[in-house]
């Protein structure tokens, strides 16, 4: 019982003072209904739990006291005492039929195996009831997806959220069609804004491997006219999004947004032909852009 007051004293003591320190940001706190519903619920669930267990104690307590009065009584009266099973036990008994070990001869089989004999015991219930359960979903599942197919199967399901997925992405686009950017939307953009972001992205993560000036190291040298994939923006967009196996070249489209991709790779063909000093010699064919593609280099200055 003790234990029980010290704990309900401690979440008292918590409670009161979580509230204190909320109200020393002018009482801004208490103004997310979220966090009151939280604060409350989470107040209501240790309120319970403090009720059964006090309640479990208290039946406890009763239990003891009526076994000390009935072994006084039967102490009194002369008779030995014996303890009546509870409500638990008799329900037990009753669901896996347990035959006591004085009376196992009435179950024991005939047959030994090298002198080992066999008890006919029952199953446990739980055991029989999830056996006839499976047997009669089994039915009901072989009938609601292989015999009527009111129901799809995996594999349907599966179409059927690609077809929606890309349905969704195609009205997206035809939207959007400026704010969605992959490897088929990509352009080579010369915004200063942009070029910006995409240095910043490029010293952040990029640097490591290829230096702060693109003339590589771990990495391949990125201010030469030779590249290893391809040297369009597309082709390096698709590096940064997806990577290179087996490389230092990790795929960043799970950390950066599209557009963030899109910039980075913009910034780094900037630094085609910047010749910076100890360069890593090329790497990969020469690339020569096409005509309709847009000029690259110094063009936009950082």
């Amino acid at each position: 019982m003790k234990k029980i007051k010290a704990i309900f004293s401690l979440m008292l003591f918590s409670f009161g003072a979580f509230a204190q320190s909320g109200n020393t940001n002018n009482g801004s706190i208490w103004d997310d209904p979220i966090l009151l519903f939280y604060v409350t619920t989470g107040f209501m669930v240790v309120v319970a739990l403090l009720v059964i267990a006090v309640a479990l104690y208290m039946l406890q307590v009763m239990r003891y006291m009526a076994k000390d009065t009935a072994m006084k009584q039967a102490k009194k009266a002369g008779v030995e005492y014996v303890e009546q099973p509870g409500w638990w036990a008799q329900l037990n008994q009753k669901l896996y039929r347990y035959v006591p070990i004085e009376k196992e001869e009435t179950i024991l089989m005939d047959h030994s195996y090298d002198g080992i004999r066999e008890l006919d015991n029952h199953l446990p219930p739980w055991w029989k009831w999830l056996f006839y359960g499976s047997i009669v979903w089994g039915v009901i599942y072989f009938i609601a997806y292989h015999v009527t197919d009111s129901l799809p199967l995996q594999t349907e399901e599966y179409n059927t959220e690609v077809a929606l997925a890309e349905e969704q992405v195609r009205k997206l686009r035809a939207a959007n069609p400026g704010e969605v950017i992959d490897e088929n939307t990509v352009i080579l953009t010369t915004d200063a804004t942009a070029l910006a972001d995409g240095k910043e992205v490029f010293n952040n993560i990029c640097a490591s491997c290829h230096r702060m000036d693109g003339g590589g190291d771990i990495g391949p040298n990125l201010t030469d006219s030779y590249w290893i994939h391809g040297g369009s923006i597309k082709e390096v967009f698709l590096i940064v999004k997806n990577g290179v196996p087996n490389t230092n070249m990790v795929a960043w489209g799970g950390a950066l947004s599209p557009e963030k991709m899109q910039n980075v790779s913009s910034y780094l063909l900037t630094l085609q032909g910047t010749n910076p000093p100890n360069a890593k010699a090329p790497e990969g064919d020469l690339y020569e852009p096409k005509p309709s593609e847009p000029v690259v280099g110094d063009t936009v200055k950082i």
